[in-house]
């Protein structure tokens, strides 16, 4: 599905304030979890696991990390997986950066500006790119979230991951600026359009989910 130069322009303006406020965290809290606007480090790998359950360990995988931040899960990955090769990707100069420079020993890693990788790679994770809209409207980023899920089904060959902020959460903690989907929604979205092995993950004790699409 191509992009419509109106669509891009809407993307555009959607994430430029996104991108100037990630630049912020990242300069104020450096390369660590509150640096990418999450609570802490349990909280960070809790989301890895889950997007984790996507890959086949069984062979060699490459893999895209769409808004990669500081490269933290490059270091999950490490930890679990031998044989892979890793893109990273952000729309925040900043953010990919520091990543460079903290990642600058692994050659099987490459960080990257922008929203897509340069090639198709086997498995695509979105980890935290929809949560937060500041002044977009619902409608707005509903569009630019089904617009970015139909791109990673496009260049990955075996399967994506990505979650959300769930539409479930406590109403008197949900705030203004970030946006909450509704897990059901985008599981019969995912179902229709990408696959029959998908899978929704809303167990895991945050105010979250986590959608698997597997090829």
């Amino acid at each position: 599905m191509a992009i419509s130069d109106v669509e891009k322009t809407m993307i555009n303006d959607l994430l430029s304030p996104v991108a100037s406020y990630y630049t912020e965290k990242i300069k104020e809290f450096g390369p660590q979890p509150r640096g990418v606007d999450w609570n802490g480090v349990d909280g960070q790998v809790l989301r890895f696991t889950q997007l984790s359950r996507l890959l086949d360990v069984e062979r060699p995988f490459s893999l895209a990390d769409i808004g990669c931040g500081y490269g933290a899960l490059l270091d999950f990955l490490t930890e679990r997986y031998r044989d892979f090769q890793y893109i990273g990707l952000d729309i925040a100069e900043a953010m990919i950066e520091a990543a460079g420079k903290l990642h600058e020993n692994k050659p099987q890693a490459r960080f990257i500006s922008g929203t897509e990788p340069p090639e198709v790679i086997d498995f695509a994770v979105a980890s935290g790119i929809f949560n937060v809209r500041l002044s977009g409207s619902d409608e707005d980023w509903r569009s630019y979230i089904l617009q970015t899920l139909e791109r990673m089904h496009q260049f990955s060959t075996r399967g994506f991951a990505f979650n959300c902020l769930t539409s479930y959460s406590d109403a008197d903690r949900m705030r203004s600026d970030l946006y909450y989907a509704d897990p059901c929604e985008f599981f019969d979205l995912c179902k229709r359009k990408f696959s029959r092995n998908v899978a929704l993950l809303h167990d895991y004790g945050l105010y979250e989910f986590t959608i698997i699409v597997r090829k």
